[in-house]
This record gives C-alpha cells, structure tokens and sequence, in this order.
C-alpha cells in the first residue's frame, strides 16, 4: 500500500469521525487531490471542487461544468452550504489566501457549520498556512506521508524505463551504468523528497543520456537546494574522514564503539541504538565540527535545523514545521539531526514566556519526538549557554552523552595548524608546529584557521609565502576569545565538570 493510500485512509478515518473541516498544506497538490479524492471514495461522498479560475464544479466527471457566479470564494462558500446535495466532499484550492476578506471568513465557517449538521465534508488544500489565526479552531491538520523507498524505487524504475525507451521527446536512449549498490545509493539520497521532487531530480540527472556514478553528486547537489528552499532542514556537507577533524580524541572513541549499534546483530546482543548526544561548550571551539565528525565517523548525512526557520506568526504554523522538519529527518533515516544553538530555540520553555505557550508546546513535541521515534536518526544539539536551557532536556535519559566541548589541547592544536596549512597547499613538516601549538594557547580552532587564513593574506599581498614567524604574528594581532570573555569561559567550565564527559 503507497503511503498515499495510507494518508487517503486516515483522511476518511478522521472524515468519519465529524471531523466537517480538514486542511492539507502543500505544494504537492496533486498528491492532496489524490488523497482527498481517495478518501471521498471511501466514504462515498459526492465530491465537489472549487478553484477561483474554474469555480464550483463537480469533481466526478472531467470538465463537468461550473456552477455559475462560483468563482468568488464568498459566493461558492454560499451555495456549497445550501445546494449542495447532503454527504457532499467539497475540496477547495488555494482557499486560504482569500479568508482575510471578512465575509469570505464568515461563509466559510457558516458552510462548515451547515455541512457538519447535513453529513457533508470540507477538505481544504492551501500551498502555504497563510490564514486568519481562528481558521486553526474549526480545522484539522492533515500532513501528506513522504513516499517511503519501495515507492521511490518505483518511481525511478519508471523514469528510467522511459528514458530507455527514448520517451518524452528524447529520441536517443538512456545509458544506464550503475551498479546494485549505486542504485541503492541513489535511492537513499531520494529519501525525504516528494514524488514530483524526486521525479525532477532524477530527470535532471539524466538529462545528458547516462546515468552512472558521476551523476550521484549531481543528485545530492540537487536534492539539497531542493531541502534549502524549504528553509528548515539543511544538508550540510561532512568531511569525507575523521582524519579531517583535528582533536576530539573522547568522542571519536565514543562513536567509534557505538558505529556497530545500528545493525541486527547489536539489537540480538541486546543493545539499544544510541539516539543522540548534547554538545556544550564554549564559542568556536569545535561544536560544528563535532556534529560533522559525527556524520564522517557513520558515514551518515548531515542535516542542520536551523531553529530561526520554525517560527511563525500563524498559529498552527510553527509546530507544523516542526514535525514537519522531524518527519523529514525520519524519511531520509539514517541519518544525523544537528539542532544548532538549540537555547535560541526552547529557551522560553524555560520559563513564563509571552508567547502564549508556543515555545513550551514545541519544546514538548521535540521531547515527545525524542522519546518516541523509531527511525534511525541520531540526535545532535549544541549549545553555548546552558543557564538559557530547560532543565527537563538535560535529565538522564534524554540523551546517551553530554559532552563538553573544550578549547584544543596543545596536540589538538598541531593538528588543527596541520589539517588547515595541507588544505591550504602547503606541507606541514615545513613549519614548526609544536611552537604554534604554544602561540595559540587559548585560541579555539575556529581562531586558528583565521589566523591561517590572516597569514597567507598578508604573505600574498606581500609576494612571499607564509612561515612560522608569520603565522605567530597573525596569531598575535587578534586575541582570542578566551580572553575577551574569560569569566563567562570559567564559569561554563566550572558548570561542566563533573556533569558533562570532555570531548577531547
């Protein structure tokens, strides 16, 4: 059964229930259609459509004619609510938009009033939660499914046979040179997309005749524009190893003894798969580049929440995107969830906030979510202020590690000085690393590779190539952030022992 059929069925279930008013937010609004359609069917409900371009029409028959004068929304809403037969299914599109006309607003709830004392049923297909803040009391929210992998690989046999058919105007035939595994590979990068989006992607891939293992990058570069877009979850790139990622030396044993967690075998032993960690500690220090680690040391991608992005005026519309974010995450599983700053998020679920209780209801539907999820996504939050944060997300349970991420150690800054001056084309036996280890103490890596950054500036507008003296000038000519801010460091350090393991 397709995910969408399943979705068709919950529809009728909640239609069944009295439920008179359900609105589907998407810009996948054939797949709605279809859903709606579905559960009408099911129900054996008379089904009606209206659009403002083709009015009120029966939904039945193809280019059935419009009921006349039906193009305005406030003159449709009306007669839907007196001529339409009873056990009527009126599905409206792009609705939403028009309900900030008061009268529009008012025969709306007039008609889902009339229909739920006849029987009859409203389905509301909206591209965006743009509407008035009243319309979340007499609606339910319904979220279309992803299509889950046996759809996908579906999907993209299908394309493919029809490119190798030489369909759609082609003319020349599709090369195909991927192997079980590529093939694979392309489906899990599908994973979280919509069956337009995935139907998009595959076309682009294809566009030049071959499909082969050049063309995985392409997609992954598509898939993510695609997700930045949405403006909630971000793929983020990962380093392709660990040897990458200078120090950190605890938690890259951590993962390590846990990246056999996730097979068969380990749940036989009688493990759990671990489902996140908390990463505290001080600006600059490594967090990003932790969560990074993570997805390098499991070969897992990376997707970022960018907590900014859920919030929004309409109510309703900030918890959507937030399950809608997590639900996502869940589709493209295995994979790593990395929630950045996660105090900016929830830090007013800490206290009475004037938010009229929307940080404390996302910051339980992210609890619920953490304790319930089944799909393999490991959890990643990082955080520079603790006090800010709610004290139920730092109790036992709530995550398998707290780690502290700290200012690099003498060894961990050689290697940071290694990584950046290799990246930068330079060989790192040629400079005295052991001295710059000394010259950075209490800088942070993210200090460090500016002050690379700084010295090969300055070595290039003065026509020589950068040194060791070099890189200690640069290093000397900004102080770091440890002293500016020494007392805040301290006193997070000073929280941090004994509550948390040090990342390195």
């Amino acid at each position: 059964m397709s995910t969408l059929e399943i979705d068709a069925q919950k529809l009728a279930s909640w239609l069944r229930q009295r439920h008179a008013a359900v609105r589907i937010v998407t810009t996948e609004e054939h797949d709605a259609l279809t859903v709606a359609r579905g559960a009408g069917d099911t129900l054996r409900l008379d089904r009606w459509c209206w659009s403002s371009v083709q009015g009120l029409r029966g939904d039945v028959l193809e280019n059935s004619p419009a009921e006349p004068h039906t193009e305005n929304p406030a003159a449709a809403l009306a007669h839907a609510a007196t001529k339409l037969p009873e056990r009527a299914m009126l599905i409206t599109l792009d609705l939403a938009p028009h309900l900030d006309e008061p009268r529009t607003l008012r025969a709306l709830r007039e008609t889902v009033e009339s229909f739920r004392a006849r029987g009859s049923r409203l389905v509301m297909i909206d591209h965006a939660a743009h509407g008035p803040d009243v319309l979340a009391t007499f609606t339910t929210r319904l979220d279309l499914s992803p299509p889950d992998d046996a759809e996908l690989e579906a999907l993209l046999k299908r394309v493919l046979r029809g490119a190798g058919r030489g369909e759609a105007g082609r003319g020349a035939k599709l090369d195909v040179q991927i192997t079980r595994g590529q093939f694979d590979a392309l489906l899990r990068t599908l994973r979280g997309l919509s069956r337009r989006q995935a139907e998009s992607v595959i076309a682009d891939a294809i566009s030049d005749g071959t499909l082969d293992a050049e063309d995985l990058p392409r997609v992954i570069a598509s898939k993510r524009a695609l997700l930045r877009g949405a403006g909630v979850l971000e793929p983020v790139d990962a380093p392709a190893s660990m040897d990458q990622i200078g120090g950190l030396s605890a938690l890259k044993a951590w993962l390590g003894a846990r990246a056999g967690a996730f097979s068969d075998k380990a749940e036989a032993f009688g493990l759990v798969p671990p489902r996140g960690v908390m990463l505290l500690g001080v600006q600059g220090a490594g967090k990003s580049l932790a969560c990074k680690a993570i997805a390098a040391a499991w070969n897992r991608p990376l997707l970022r929440l960018d907590p900014g992005a859920l919030y929004d005026r309409y109510v309703g519309e900030s918890e959507r995107r937030l399950r809608e974010a997590l639900r996502q995450a869940e589709a493209m599983a295995p994979a790593v969830l990395w929630i950045d700053e996660i105090e900016k998020a929830f830090a007013s679920a800490a206290s009475r906030s004037t938010d009229g209780g929307l940080s404390q209801r996302m910051f339980g539907a992210l609890l619920t979510w953490m304790q319930e999820h089944r799909e393999p996504v490991f959890l990643v939050a990082t955080a520079n202020d603790i006090e800010a944060l709610p004290p139920e997300l730092l109790r036992k349970g709530r995550f398998d590690e707290i780690f502290f991420v700290d200012l690099p150690t003498p060894e961990a800054r050689e290697a940071i000085f290694a990584i950046h001056l290799k990246k930068r084309k330079r060989d790192p036996g040629a400079f005295d690393l052991a001295r710059l280890a000394r010259a950075s103490e209490g800088y942070s890596g993210a200090e460090i590779e500016q002050g690379v950054l700084a010295a090969l500036h300055e070595a290039f507008a003065k026509g020589r190539d950068v040194t060791t003296d070099s890189l200690e000038n640069a290093l000397r000519a900004s102080p770091p952030l440890s002293v500016t801010m020494s007392e805040k460091i301290e006193a997070l350090r000073a929280w941090a022992r004994g509550r948390c393991v040090p990342a390195d």
